[in-house]
């Protein structure tokens, strides 16, 4: 069966700014998303994301600003004929239609032909691996086949971009993960312009190319998901990606210190006041490490045993707790102190990333 043909083009999104009253959900948002790209929109609820997708849609006006897709100017084309696919958080399937109706439905608006609709349907059924279905009700789906029809629904036509509302949210973990390879896979066929918003990091970090970190109505960072998770742009960022402690540290003229002690440093902006401590960076420390390692003395408060990992909790004596991560392997347990006793814990100058305030 031959694939479907879809029409990558690029975005650009100059200067948008939407106010409510005296709210800015958007200030002045400029950014680019290269065409056949999958870009995530990632923030705390409120932080303008869902705002700035519906910009992209039409559904949401722009106080200000334009959305330019390829050569086209979109500010004012209303979402009808914008040609772009789109999946909601919850679905918005027909449930008086059965499947085949449904994924069927963005092709009958368009009066395409009853053998190019069969043709397309049994194209994008194909795709997300339900072709067996087509017959089904809805009501007779379960969770995760109701998003891979939603799916097919929003590509059957073939758009020019896909936008993605948080369309994982109603599923349960183990499904989730799934979903999240297999959309993946499902854009790596296509090769359209994605552009999906969550506010669950790990889903933004595994399925994306660029992760967009939004942060009131502003953009704090725009990378690949290794950079943003590794080199965060400020407090913010380091903060809401991941876990980490932030601890302050002070600037001199030779460098940072916390505690006293200096650091050595791989990424020091000017004016860093917190360093950004990921449990999984920390080590244990040994006698034999090489010396350039930053140290963090403490008190071992609990062991947490999770599983496949154990979680270190230390206690500092300048007061902040910070965290270690450790695989649960017998001779790594065997290494730790009693809960109570001394500990030093190890960080690597290219895992000491300091970063400025939140929105710096």
């Amino acid at each position: 069966m031959s694939k479907l043909s879809v029409r990558s083009q690029p975005i650009a999104i100059r200067d948008v700014t939407k106010t409510y009253g005296s709210f800015n959900a958007l200030e002045n948002v400029t950014l680019d998303i290269a065409a056949g790209e999958f870009l995530t929109l990632l923030g705390p609820s409120g932080s303008g994301k869902t705002t700035l997708l519906m910009v992209l849609a039409g559904f949401t006006r722009a106080t200000s600003g334009h959305v330019l897709v390829g050569s086209q100017d979109m500010t004012r084309v209303p979402p009808h004929k914008r040609d772009f696919g789109m999946v909601f958080q919850n679905y918005a399937l027909f449930p008086h239609m059965n499947v085949f109706g449904n994924v069927a439905y963005p092709l009958r608006l368009r009066r395409v032909s009853r053998s190019e609709i069969d043709t397309r349907v049994a194209r994008a059924l194909d795709l997300v691996q339900l072709s067996h279905l087509a017959e089904r009700p809805i009501d007779a789906l379960s969770g995760g086949q109701r998003q891979r029809i939603a799916l097919a629904r929003a590509i059957v036509f073939e758009p020019r971009v896909l936008l993605m509302d948080e369309p994982l949210s109603a599923l349960d973990k183990n499904l989730r993960e799934q979903m999240q390879i297999e959309i993946r896979n499902l854009h790596e066929n296509l090769g359209i312009t994605t552009v999906y918003v969550t506010h669950d990091q790990r889903e933004a970090l595994t399925m994306s190319d660029q992760v967009v970190v939004i942060d009131a109505g502003r953009i704090s960072q725009k990378g690949a998901p290794r950079e943003i998770y590794e080199r965060p742009a400020n407090a913010f960022v380091a903060d809401f990606i991941g876990e980490s402690t932030l601890l302050p540290v002070q600037a001199g003229a030779d460098g940072f210190a916390f505690g006293g002690r200096a650091l050595r440093a791989t990424v020091a902006p000017p004016g860093g006041l917190f360093l950004v401590a990921r449990p999984e960076k920390m080590e244990l420390h040994r006698t034999d490490m090489d010396p350039a390692y930053n140290l963090f003395e403490g008190t071992l408060h609990q062991l947490v045993y999770q599983g496949e990992t154990v979680l270190a909790q230390v206690a500092l004596p300048e007061g902040q707790t910070i965290s270690m991560r450790l695989t649960s392997r017998r001779e790594v347990m065997a290494a730790l102190p009693e809960p109570g006793k001394p500990i030093t814990l190890a960080l690597h100058p290219e895992d000491t990333v300091i970063v400025p305030e939140r929105g710096q």
